[in-house]
Formats: structure tokens, sequence, C-alpha cells
């Protein structure tokens, strides 16, 4: 939807899917899967990737071009403020003072569950040297509400733990998360199929940002496509307002006068 973008830090972005570039079989297949959701916006694990850090080897960049996608670097891997910002300021070096970023601080390797104490701090200190954070949290509202007051550019709070494809399990949180925030709210983590996506856009928020759901699909690259679609008529869906719920009480769908007798 051209006529309906999403706005970080003040421009704009046509398509509200973010997508990652682990888990897949090869450049090329990310490439494909990535062409094929239509995201303009792309995460990129600095720690885990290649974008030049290491030059024997072949890079990210070689198929996808930061002259067709706007990158997002994050800090996945990283479980202190210190490693994240540190992580940060290597991809604002390799990325020519590129200044989007993707924070993310974990607290536990099992559930990849984020530690929000390091997390507020790293985001406290990244804001200060002109950062444009979006940041990765946990779906409690005044954690959200916090990260925002410092400065973060929009809160990318988890439907589900990360890679789980369990899909949004606290629909409640989320919508107090959204109706109090004045930055975009992304959901992050847990999508696990098209219906997903489309209920987290139905909801309200901005975006979605995943890699496991396509990634890891039987076909990536057709359900990348899959997932654009639902972002897409999620947002549609949210835009135009659904019709109320009415808990046992039927409506007819056609005319109930002029009856044919």
């Amino acid at each position: 939807m051209n006529n309906d973008p999403l706005i970080l830090a003040g421009k704009p972005v046509r398509s509200r899917l973010l997508v990652g570039t682990g888990k897949y079989a090869d450049f090329n297949q990310t490439r494909d899967a990535i062409e094929a959701s239509g995201a303009e916006i792309v995460t990129v694990a600095i720690r885990r990737t290649n974008i030049g850090q290491n030059p024997n080897e072949p890079s990210l960049l070689d198929v996808i071009s930061p002259d067709h996608y706007t990158l997002l670097p994050n800090t996945a891997g990283c479980y202190t403020a210190q490693d994240a910002v540190r992580t940060l300021r290597l991809a604002r070096e390799l990325l020519d003072g590129h200044s989007l970023v993707k924070l993310e601080v974990l607290g536990d390797p099992h559930t990849l569950f984020p530690d929000m104490v390091e997390t507020l701090a790293a985001a406290e200190t990244l804001v200060k040297e002109g950062f444009q954070v979006m940041v990765y949290c946990s779906d409690d509202p005044i954690m959200a509400k916090r990260l925002e007051e410092i400065g973060c550019i929009a809160v990318m709070p988890l439907a589900s733990l990360i890679g789980s494809g369990m899909g949004i399990l606290n629909p409640w949180n989320l919508r107090i998360i959204i109706d109090n925030a004045r930055v975009p709210v992304i959901v992050d983590a847990g999508v696990g199929t098209a219906s997903d996506a489309a209920i987290a856009m139905e909801l309200g928020c901005a975006g979605v940002l995943m890699n496991t759901a396509i990634a890891q699909a039987q076909n990536p690259v057709l359900m990348a496509g899959a997932m654009g679609k639902a972002v897409e008529a999620g947002r549609e869906a949210y835009l135009a307002g659904r019709m109320p719920k009415k808990t046992y009480q039927a409506s007819p769908s056609s005319p109930t006068t002029g009856l044919i007798r």
C-alpha cells in the first residue's frame, strides 16, 4: 500500500514486512526469498553474518545490496549492554556511518528472552550516540513505554519466543502497548505462518519482523510471498475496521424487508 507507508525516524517505508537473513540454505535462497517478500528493510546479525568484516569469505552484500535494501544491523547473540553497543559501533563503521539499528540483548540462551535491564542500559547509550534504535523487548507495556521515552524510534515486542512459530500468545498486552505508543510497534519473534502476521497487523501493529517463519518453511520463497500478502491484508483489515462481535446474537446478511411471498 504505497499510500500508507510505515514511518520510521521520519522516513517512509512502503513495505510493513521486515525480514531477517539467517537460517537459509545459502545466500542465493536468501536473496530469492527476500525479493519474493517485497520487504525493503532487511536485518542482519552482525556477529553471525559477514558483511565485510571477514574479507576472505562470501559477503551477504554480494546478494543483498544496500543500494536496493535498507540494512538493519542487529545485535543477535549479545547478552550484555556492553557487547550490544560494541557490536553496533562496529556495524556503523562497516556500513559507512549507518545509524538505523535493531537492538536486542538476550537474557537466556534457551528461551532467547530479552534481558530488559541490559536492554534499557544499551538503548540509553546508543540513543545518546546518535543511533536510531529499534528495540526487541518483552511484551511488558511498562518496559515498552520506557524504551520509547529513552528515545527509541520503534519498540518491537515478541509475539512468542524467537524461532518458536507459536504465533501471538498475548494479544492483550500487545494492544496495551499499541494504544499507549507514539512510535511504531513492530512484532518481532514468534510468527509461524501467514495468519499470525495478519493477526498482528489486525491488532494495529505498524509492522512485523520475521526470519525463521520464512527461512525454515518447506518452501521459503513461496512463504515469503505469502507473508508479504498477509501483512498487507492485515493492515487493510485494521484500517477498514472489523464488524463488532455479537455474542449469542445473529444478524441476517441479506435484507429482511421486501421478501418474496
